[in-house]
C-alpha cells in the first residue's frame, strides 16, 4: 500500500511540475499577444501610417464626412449607397467596405437623378470618372461610394447646400 501511495504522490508531483510551466507560458503568451503586440502595432501604425491608421478620414469644408475605408451611412435618396440590404449581390465579407461595382452604381443613377434634378448623363460621367481599377485581370472595376458622394457635394453645391457648409448656388 505504501508503494501505491508513493507512486500516486510521485504522479501528482510530476503533473504539478508539468502544469505550472504550461500555465505560466499561457499567461505570458496572453500578455504578449493580447496586450503588448496590439499596442506595439497600433503605435507603429500611428507613427508610420497615421492617416490610414485613423481610417483615412475625408473632410469637406473642414467637416469630417466619412472614411475612405469604411462604409458610410448615406440614407438620403440624393446620395449613392454602398449597401442595399435587400440585394444580396451588394453583400460583402465584412459588410462595411465602401465599394460597389460599376453596375451597382449605374443602377442608382436614375433614382439620384430624380431626387436631385442632376441629369443621368452627368451622374454617369461622375461614376465613370471615379472608377477604380483592379490588379491586372483580377476582379471587376468598382467605385468608392464616399468618393462619388464627395464629388456630388463639391460639384453641385446648390443641390447639396446642407452638406457643404455654405449657401452658395450654382
Amino acid at each position: 500500500m505504501s508503494s501505491e501511495n508513493e507512486n500516486e504522490n510521485k504522479n501528482q508531483s510530476i503533473a504539478k511540475d508539468h502544469i505550472r510551466p504550461l500555465v505560466g507560458i499561457a499567461i505570458i503568451s496572453l500578455i504578449i499577444a493580447g496586450v503588448f503586440f496590439p499596442f506595439l502595432m497600433t503605435g507603429i501604425g500611428q507613427a508610420v501610417f497615421p492617416s490610414q491608421a485613423n481610417g483615412d478620414l475625408v473632410t469637406i469644408n473642414g467637416h469630417t464626412v466619412g472614411s475612405y475605408y469604411i462604409d458610410n451611412i448615406f440614407t438620403l435618396p440624393i446620395f449613392f449607397h454602398a449597401r442595399n440590404e435587400s440585394n444580396p449581390q451588394n453583400a460583402s465579407a465584412s459588410g462595411v467596405d465602401p465599394d460597389i461595382t460599376m453596375d451597382q452604381a449605374f443602377a442608382q443613377v436614375p433614382a439620384i437623378s430624380n431626387a436631385t434634378g442632376i441629369s443621368s448623363d452627368q451622374l454617369t460621367a461622375i461614376v465613370n470618372n471615379n472608377k477604380e481599377g483592379t490588379f491586372w485581370i483580377f476582379g471587376s472595376p468598382y467605385v468608392n461610394v464616399l468618393n462619388l458622394n464627395k464629388v456630388l457635394i463639391q460639384t453641385y453645391p446648390s443641390v447639396y447646400k446642407n452638406f457643404t457648409g455654405t449657401n452658395s448656388s450654382q
